[in-house]
């Protein structure tokens, strides 16, 4: 059964840490501008990562602004370390200011640790110390590893960590993978945990990346990959039934087109919108997930379809199923830049009693649903 998003997968009562991005340009280094490009199987790419690690593709950002000044960015990384030193105090008496501070955004510096410590991942590495290891030795379910092997070359192929076959980055990522579908067994690999592993690995070592992927998927995706996904179809109710009340007439526009929310909403949520967002908004929005849960990733998915197609004369455009859904593919550049995302996700006006009646009530929906086909199966 789902679990409620006001339960575990929802909520702040994770201890978790950091994002350790690329590191900011020396002086003198090449600007953006300056960055020279080579063409590889008809891509251009650059030959100087952007500040996180990108030679080219989509994500590939060279000149991306600055919001905070480096003497805010240095000030919020002393209350950041002062914070970790002492986190279970923070995280028991203080957890409105631990949030408060992840919604500003964590300093690039601190990220990496300040993720672990959020998601709960430092604590199942103390509580299992050795295990990665272990596991990383064991040879693994043939059929599970064949399948990682297949997608590893599709995992942010532009990002330098990953635009080698068989480099250290795909190594990393098939044996944490691999360990995961070890330790797992009953769900072994999924193909959206990959990008999932792979962008944590962009922040932090394996061993810490791998605890932080069995922590989301068990604390904050539950169910998401077992086998009929019935937790991932319920969320996709629950987010259709609140975006009555945060856009009506966007609801009422997907509802007569009958575009059932599995259509637009799977690999936002199941990949947690690694494949979606520009990197600088994506690097925001797991601050606050890691902390809030997966109800920001509800309020994401609430932004986009709100702004994507509530925006003027949208609709009109958009008189068949396929239209609506190339345009929630392709969201508009605005509607996905950080400091949009970020403020509507809090102007949106749900609280946690919204969630909670809208679960109660698809999960009860469902039952009735069930309920009633095992009537009609047993008259027949």
């Amino acid at each position: 059964m789902a679990t409620s998003v006001s339960e575990g997968r929802a909520i702040h009562e994770t201890h978790g840490g950091s994002d350790g991005g690329g590191a900011e340009d020396d002086e003198g280094s090449i600007s953006g501008s300056e960055v020279s490009s080579v063409v590889n199987n008809g891509s251009v790419i650059s030959t100087v990562p952007d500040r996180h690690g990108f030679l080219g593709g989509s994500q590939y950002c060279p000149d991306e602004k600055q919001l905070v000044s480096p003497v805010v960015v240095l000030r919020r990384e002393r209350k950041w370390l002062a914070m970790i030193s002492g986190w279970e105090k923070y995280m028991d008496k203080n957890y409105k200011k631990v949030r408060e501070r992840c919604r500003k955004g964590i300093p690039t510096s601190v990220r990496p640790r300040a993720w672990l410590y959020l998601c709960g991942g430092h604590l199942l590495m103390k509580e299992h110390r050795g295990l990665y290891a272990q596991l990383e030795r064991q040879e693994g379910d043939p059929r599970w590893v064949d399948d990682i092997r297949k997608d590893l070359h599709r995992q942010f192929p532009y990002h330098e960590m990953f635009a080698q076959q068989e480099g250290h980055g795909q190594q990393d990522l098939l044996q944490v993978l691999k360990s995961f579908s070890i330790m797992n067994p009953e769900v072994g690999y999924c193909q959206a945990q990959a990008p999932l592993a792979a962008f944590l690995l962009m922040h932090m070592p394996a061993e810490e990346a791998f605890w932080c992927l069995v922590s989301i998927c068990d604390k904050y995706l539950s169910g998401y990959y077992s086998q009929g996904m019935e937790a991932l179809q319920i969320d996709g109710d629950i987010l259709f039934g609140i975006l009555k009340k945060v856009a009506p007439a966007v609801y009422k526009h997907l509802k007569k087109q009958k575009v059932e929310p599995i259509l637009y909403m799977t690999e936002w949520f199941l990949c947690v919108f690694t494949r979606t967002l520009p990197w600088p908004t994506l690097l925001r929005i797991w601050d606050m997930f890691l902390c809030e849960g997966i109800k920001i990733i509800f309020k994401v998915a609430l932004v986009v379809l709100k702004f994507s197609l509530g925006r003027s004369g949208v609709l009109k455009k958009c008189p068949t199923m396929y239209e609506t859904l190339e345009v929630l593919r392709s969201p508009p550049e605005h509607v996905m830049e950080e400091q949009f995302v970020v403020t509507q996700i809090q102007r949106l006006g749900i609280t946690e009693e919204d969630f909670e009646y809208e679960h109660k009530r698809q999960v009860n929906k469902r039952r009735a649903n069930q309920e009633k086909d095992k009537a009609r199966r047993q008259d027949r």
